[in-house]
Formats: C-alpha cells, sequence, structure tokens
C-alpha cells in the first residue's frame, strides 16, 4: 500500500499552465504504476494519464493528449503532472493513482488514491 498527496492545484487562466505533483510514502514506489484521473461538477472520475513504473510508457487522454505531460521522479517518490495550455474544460479535482497490478485507463484497477488537488480555469 501506497499514501499519495497531490499539490499544486489553484485557479489560473485559460491558456496557462500548471505543475501538480503527488508524493507517495511507502515501500517500492518503483514497482508502481501511477495514474491521473480528474473529475469535473457532474460528472464521474475520468482518466487523463498515466506513466508505467519504469517511466518507459505513458498513455493520454485525447482531451489531454499534446498539453499535458506525465513524469516520475522515483528517486523523490514523486509523479508530476505538467499541464499546459490549459481549458475551461479541463477545471476539475486531480487524483492520482497507485496500483501495481495493472498499466491502463481503468480507474477500478487502481487501490490506492490521493485526496485530490482542485485545478480551476478561468475563461
Amino acid at each position: 500500500q501506497v499514501q499519495l498527496v497531490e499539490s499544486g492545484g489553484g485557479l489560473v487562466q485559460a491558456g496557462g499552465s500548471l505543475r501538480l505533483s503527488c508524493a507517495a510514502s511507502g515501500r517500492a514506489f518503483s514497482s508502481y504504476t501511477m495514474g491521473w484521473f480528474r473529475q469535473a461538477p457532474g460528472k464521474e472520475r475520468a482518466f487523463v494519464t498515466v506513466i508505467s513504473w519504469g517511466g518507459g510508457r505513458t498513455d493520454y487522454a485525447d482531451s489531454v493528449k499534446g498539453r499535458f505531460t506525465i513524469s516520475r521522479d522515483n528517486a523523490k517518490n514523486t509523479v508530476y503532472l505538467q499541464m499546459n495550455s490549459l481549458k475551461p474544460e479541463d477545471t476539475a479535482i486531480y487524483y492520482c493513482a497507485a496500483t501495481r497490478r495493472f498499466y491502463g485507463r481503468r480507474l477500478v484497477e487502481y487501490d490506492d488514491w490521493g485526496q485530490g488537488t482542485q485545478v480551476t480555469v478561468s475563461s
């Protein structure tokens, strides 16, 4: 099991950038696939991006491809989400999640979740 704490959210104007961080505590962070998900008001939680345990594989939702970049630093037990060219429709609570038994987009396969960080993009 791993404990996750997100940070870096805030209010930004459309076209701006934010960098989210997710700090993990617990053992063997480098063995976890890490994902970012988001939940907008009135909507279900949705996949944003994922990175494999070693960082060699990544995947992005079509809505963020080319604008968002996921990365990880296993020495610091941290995964990052760089968000550029932000749009009002990116407004949501962003969650990081971890799993050791899966690589992919399926929310139900992730075992450990952070508390979320709010991102608000104004038009």
